[in-house]
């Protein structure tokens, strides 16, 4: 087995903000048959320690970041957990990266050079009688363990770095880098310096001996200038050490209450009675987002008449920029085919795609994305911008798919209002097909959504960086 050390910020079922929870709390167990002992580092949010009470205390640090700090050891599903319990850094109320005032932490930068730093200890000196061959780390927050082990001299420890998302880099203002513990040679160009500020995210692409992301069309975009974020040039610099592997997700948690599309009648009724929404001829479509532009969820405002003239139907549950909230409330009150829940609720969002016709998401980039996933698992066929994982995991219903009798759904471009009116133009006409659509939901069932191929991937990828 190889032992390999997983550092992430959030981690289902104990913290979730996005969809690197749900990955971070899945690999351990998809790896588990692969010939991969994966144990986690997790900070020790208030969620953290209440579902973990029994969690043993393994080592206290003194003044360790501004404060004493402890790692215990608990437990996620058959996995191991380590906790890095660390009050004065963790131990606070409401969004795990966001204060009252909605914006940052002020320290988040010193928080999670902390978290950093944990794993780089436990790699350097092992933990609990088990040391990691390999650190898996996650976005930003993790992406400063290859500078402190680098520092702390350890060389026989390989770093793989997965991007989640390259919008959010952990920057920080130089004169924090005593405060991280970073030493000052490492802030130049060829190291964690960015535009004189200091970056996380670029530290790991430049020093940790592999870099994925979770999409293999999301890795070929990260560098093109439009999709990059500034950092384009370095992952281009990384050459074949950098590569995407696709997000799955747990078919276990996600598995429908039916064996094909034909027994969601019920649950659509059901649905549309929770909703409020009266009995239509189109399809009732659903959205489960953060409402932002990244999200394209501006642009669906602009074509949803092309959904609603075809007798469609909208029911969205989302958060997020208060702007597109209003907007969304303001298209219900004006549209009975409309329905809006502010807020995040997830049973909700399982009924949701259990019961709906189809689910979208136009976004402008994304990464790998999960909820098209979860339409596919359900047979709730997407409706995806052509970006990033959304163009590796779903068929567009083009003539020759047609033909071929595989389309799993319908893909759009380029991520404009126009084109997805004409996606929904087009899911509306498939729709009024039974046969066809009939076909596509089978094969959208059908489409292998699970961890198992990525998981063999993540385990070859680990086994080559061993065996140098």
């Amino acid at each position: 087995m190889i032992p390999v050390l997983s550092v992430t910020s959030e981690c289902v079922p104990l913290v979730k903000t996005g969809g690197l929870a749900d990955v971070a709390g899945a690999l351990p167990g998809a790896l588990a048959g692969h010939g991969v002992e994966m144990r986690t580092l997790l900070p020790g949010y208030p969620s953290v320690m209440k579902a973990q009470p029994d969690a043993t205390e393994v080592v206290q640090i003194e003044n360790y970041f501004g404060g004493t700090a402890k790692i215990r050891r608990g437990s996620l599903g058959e996995a191991v957990l380590y906790i890095l319990d660390a009050p004065h850094l963790f131990d606070r109320d409401g969004s795990i990266y966001l204060g009252p005032d909605g914006r940052d932490w002020s320290d988040n930068p010193i928080r999670f050079a902390a978290l950093s730093n944990a794993a780089a200890l436990i790699a350097a000196k092992g933990l609990d009688g088990w040391r990691p061959q390999i650190v898996h780390m996650h976005d930003w927050q993790a992406a400063l363990t290859p500078v402190y082990l680098r520092q702390m001299g350890v060389q026989d420890v390989r770093s793989l770095l997965t991007i989640h998302n390259i919008a959010f880099q952990g920057i920080a203002p130089p004169d924090l880098m005593g405060r991280m513990g970073l030493e000052p040679q490492g802030f130049t160009r060829d190291g964690f310096e960015y535009w004189g500020r200091i970056s996380a995210l670029k530290a790991g692409i430049v020093y940790a001996d592999k870099v994925s992301t979770v999409s293999p069309t999301y890795a070929r975009e990260l560098m093109r200038e439009e999709f990059g974020m500034g950092l384009q040039g370095v992952l281009s610099d990384r050459g074949g050490d950098f590569l995407g592997i696709l997000n799955g997700i747990d078919e276990e948690v996600w598995r429908p209450p039916y064996k094909a599309p034909t027994g969601k009648a019920k649950l659509k009724a059901a649905l549309r009675a929770e909703f409020d929404l009266p009995e239509a001829n189109g399809p009732l479509c659903v959205v489960i987002s953060r409402l932002t532009a990244q999200k394209g969820l501006d642009l669906l405002l602009d074509a949803l008449p092309s959904l609603l003239g075809n007798d469609g139907q909208l029911a969205l549950l989302g958060s997020g920029d208060g702007r597109l909230e209003q907007q969304y409330r303001e298209a219900a009150a004006r549209h009975k085919g409309v329905a809006v829940h502010v807020g995040y609720d997830e049973a909700l969002s399982h009924r949701m795609i259990e019961g709906a016709d189809a689910i979208l998401v136009p976004s402008r980039f994304e990464p790998c994305g999960l909820t098209q996933l979860y339409g596919l698992r359900y047979g709730t066929l997407p409706v995806v911008a052509a970006t990033g994982g959304l163009a590796d995991t779903v068929i567009d219903a083009n003539p020759a798919a047609l033909a071929r009798g595989v389309a799993t759904g319908i893909q759009f471009h380029p991520v404009t209002a126009q084109a997805l009116s004409a996606a929904l133009e087009q899911l509306c006409a498939l729709y009024r097909n039974p046969k066809v659509w009939a076909r596509c939901t089978r094969n959208a069932m059908a489409q292998p959504v699970g961890w198992e191929s990525s998981a063999g991937e993540y385990a070859a990828l680990f086994e080559a960086m061993t065996a140098g």
